[in-house]
């Protein structure tokens, strides 16, 4: 059994919003300032993120760092989560490995593996109106049975993989836990909860 997330990016997208983009990662660079879903901006500073990470996400944002070694802001439109969870982590630690903070923009919407990939910003910040959604993970055992991060009792072993990157970017290990085990509880890995202003505070996700 793996403790992986299964992301809802398809429920949440169209049928809770229905104004996700659709992944581009998959697609080919179509000029020199856009890489999948990254698209860096005028300054060479500031890139503009659009859609779901992907298996490529990684490949493409390295990419666009070889071309653009001075990006310090990612800028985030919209990412309703990931299709590649590993992708995801890697990805989300080689930003703040570089020391790019993170910004949600204006009417904004960011969820599942989208929150874990803003939390990757050295510093966090969201304009007016933004979503931030989060859900619990679900995964298939051995048997192919369905089983969700509620079936395993509070520092069981599958729980520790996130605990570890939110302290890896900053969160203290009391945070890390609190914000962990919130997400878990607070919606089912079928569905979204989405945070509120004193949500958003307690757990430290701006900062």
């Amino acid at each position: 059994m793996k403790g992986l997330r299964i992301y809802i990016t398809v429920i949440v997208a169209f049928a809770l919003l229905g104004s996700c983009k659709k992944d581009d990662d998959k697609n080919p660079v179509t000029t020199t300032k856009t890489f999948g879903i990254f698209k860096v901006q005028d300054d060479k500073k500031t890139v503009e993120m659009n859609g779901e990470i992907s298996s490529s996400s990684f490949d493409n944002f390295k990419k666009l760092i070889a071309k653009y070694p001075d990006i310090i802001l990612i800028n985030i439109k919209e990412c309703g989560g990931s299709m590649d969870d590993q992708t995801n982590l890697k990805l989300s630690h080689y930003v703040h490995g570089r020391g790019i903070n993170t910004h949600l923009m204006d009417n904004g919407m960011i969820a599942s593996g989208g929150v874990d990939f803003f939390i990757a910003g050295v510093k966090r910040t969201k304009g007016k109106s933004v979503r931030i959604g989060v859900h619990s993970w679900g995964g298939k055992d051995n048997s192919g049975k369905i089983v969700t991060a509620t079936d395993f009792p509070v520092g069981h072993k599958h729980h520790l993989p996130y605990i570890k990157y939110y302290k890896s970017v900053g969160f203290t290990q009391k945070e890390a836990e609190d914000f962990y085990y919130f997400t878990i509880n607070a919606a089912a890995f079928n569905s979204i909860h989405w945070m509120t202003e004193e949500e958003i505070i307690k757990y430290k996700l701006v900062r």
